[in-house]
């Protein structure tokens, strides 16, 4: 008996050995083996990696004025696992919400009634909305005694623009990317056009994140210590828009676009001698605060539509007309191929050439102009018979040297070329030497408008024109300069200063920029009245227009360059000219700059009924 015992005993202890045994080695690889598996497993059930969004950088303009910045927002959370352990019924809480957050009750209900750990509410909550949902929530508890779990806020912003369309184009606005990541949806925003855009690596900064443990009730515990990255807030933008100049550009713009509804207008005003762009606006516009509702001619509010979001200043191109006369006559004077007294004959104002009549409007009585008066009277023919003297290449040459063809390289997204034929191209026929010099045959954007009379007003420098000023942190430390760029030098300062004096003498009574006037101001510039090309080369219109006035002031140093363009605008046909479109907005923008600039008038105002009575073509 006793053999029989001892053997049960051994087998017992044996038995109870391997039990213990096969527990320790299971708790061996769970422990050792496994840890790092199952330790993920329980991470996930009761921790939490929160991200730490990165505040995006402000755009201020050269004062310091706030043009986009963050509004500080929330978005709310459930986490479904700990309302269903709570006492509170997922239906009452749905009726809890429902109202504060402005939501159907029955969309709500399911978001609260379900199991999964991390459910999205509601966005873009201000501070006082999250105010009025915690507590409506304290109401709740109050009134029956229950304690509400498992809903948190997670700190959210919106990128804002304080003066709504003002500058829409160059700002831009912001856009969201969603992807999933492990069945989970992340949102990445980014800027979409404008500055947002051209500037997001500056803006955008870097995001951080920390991990957050939450107990059954849904409170937080501790976070995790040394499992966080601090955010890195995106660095500040100023650009060298000045917003006073801004405005007054905005509005005279405005009242062109109510007065003339055409399809699309366009200002720029650029500081000559560095390039910097201190105003910039076109028409139709938008809000970026709300991409539903844009501005209609009228004023009204309407849907949006693409075209007004579009900033025409660098993405629409034109035939720009008589403004591109600029180029063969700085051109010819350059090469000393004329000089400003050289007389030129007009044919009686018909020129025939490759077969076909190249008219001069309204100066058939002139039957020869010199090169001084070829610019005031803006002939055709003049021009012509200059770009003719230097021959398809050298023209050829000298429009590629005012930057026609390239883009000027402005800090903005979406800028185009043009489009510059060459002499060894199919698109360069026999007619294009004289039809080219006018304004036909070529198409350019306003912004190479601009820049290509400022290379005039500067002494034939082109400079690449500067819508960002510098990128600097919140302390003011500067990280990036933009300092002037200087591409080249077109024509020589003396040819410059001899066609500056002919443009001034076109804002005259002789001229055919009149109403550019400014009062107390001297300035000078050029009109430009293009007939708009049929779709597929079918010729012209003949009664739509693109309609402009770029021109500088003051006349004998230059401080501004400033244009202004309107594409059909809708006027009797005899004052659908550049010189009566965009000639006026010009004056008074420029009247209104001038007197903010400070800038000494040099010249007596002349009367306004001289001006009220102008009937003269502006071409």
């Amino acid at each position: 008996m006793k053999t029989i015992a001892r053997v049960r005993a051994i087998i017992a202890c044996f038995g109870l050995m391997c039990c213990f045994t096969g527990f320790s080695a299971r708790l061996v690889y769970l422990q050792v083996d496994q840890h790092e598996k199952f330790g993920k497993l329980a991470a996930e059930k009761h921790v939490k990696k929160q991200e730490i969004q990165a505040g995006r950088g402000e755009i201020r303009d050269m004062n310091g004025e706030l043009l986009a910045a963050n509004e500080p927002l929330n978005t709310l959370v459930a986490d479904g696992s700990v309302i269903a352990l709570s006492k509170v019924p997922a239906a009452d809480l749905a009726e809890t919400l429902a109202g504060p957050l402005k939501m159907d009750r029955a969309k709500l209900l399911p978001r609260l009634d379900t199991p999964r750990k991390y459910v999205v509410l509601k966005r873009s909550l201000t501070e006082a909305e999250t105010a009025t949902v915690f507590q409506r929530m304290a109401d709740y508890e109050k009134r029956t005694k229950k304690s509400i779990r498992g809903i948190f806020t997670e700190p959210d912003s919106r990128r804002i623009y304080p003066n709504n369309e003002v500058l829409c184009h160059v700002l831009g606005f912001m856009g969201e990317k969603h992807t999933e990541v492990n069945g989970a949806d992340e949102t990445e925003r980014m800027g979409v056009e404008g500055v947002e855009r051209s500037m997001d690596k500056w803006l955008r900064g870097y995001d951080g994140f920390r991990y957050i443990e939450r107990d059954r009730s849904g409170k937080e515990i501790v976070p995790y210590r040394g499992q966080e990255r601090t955010a890195r807030d995106g660095y500040n933008v100023r650009l060298t828009i000045d917003m006073r100049i801004q405005h007054i550009v905005e509005t005279e713009l405005d009242a062109l676009f109510k007065q003339y509804r055409p399809e699309f207008a366009t200002a720029i005003m650029m500081e000559p001698k560095s390039g910097r762009i201190l105003a910039m606006a076109n028409r139709p516009c938008f809000d970026p605060n709300d991409l539903s509702r844009g501005t209609a001619q009228n004023g009204k509010p309407l849907v949006i539509k693409p075209e007004a979001m579009k900033n025409c200043a660098v993405i629409n191109v034109v035939e720009p007309g008589s403004v591109f006369k600029i180029v063969p006559f700085s051109a010819a004077l350059n090469d000393k191929a004329v000089s400003l007294d050289t007389v030129i004959g007009t044919d009686g104002g018909r020129m025939s050439y490759g077969g076909k009549i190249l008219k001069d409007h309204g100066h058939g009585d002139h039957p020869d102009l010199s090169v001084f008066d070829g610019v005031v009277k803006s002939s055709n023919i003049v021009a012509a018979k200059l770009a003719l003297k230097l021959g398809d290449q050298r023209f050829y040459e000298y429009v590629r040297a005012f930057g026609f063809g390239e883009r000027t390289g402005i800090n903005l997204p979406g800028e185009q070329p043009g489009i510059v034929h060459s002499p060894k191209s199919a698109g360069w026929n026999v007619l294009t030497i004289t039809r080219m010099p006018m304004g036909q045959g070529v198409c350019v954007t306003p912004i190479q408008m601009v820049t290509a009379m400022s290379a005039i007003a500067n002494g034939g420098k082109l400079m690449m024109p500067q819508i960002v000023d510098s990128v600097v942190d919140d302390d003011g430390k500067q990280m990036i300069n933009f300092d002037p760029v200087q591409l080249r030098q077109v024509v020589s300062e003396e040819s410059a200063a001899k066609l500056r004096s002919a443009l001034k003498e076109v804002v005259s009574k002789r001229g055919t920029a009149f109403p550019a006037t400014i009062p107390g101001y001297s300035a000078g510039g050029k009109t430009g009245t293009a007939n708009i090309a049929k779709p597929n080369g079918g010729g012209y219109y003949d009664n739509r227009y693109v309609t402009s006035f770029v021109g500088f002031f003051p006349a004998n140093d230059p401080q501004v360059v400033c244009l202004v363009m309107a594409y059909d605008p809708k006027a009797a046909e005899n004052l659908t000219y550049g010189g009566l479109v965009a000639g006026p907005s010009f004056s008074r923008i420029g009247e209104q700059t001038a007197h903010y600039l400070n800038l000494t008038p040099d010249v007596e105002q002349p009367a306004p009924q001289a001006i009220a009575k102008l009937t003269k073509s502006g071409r």
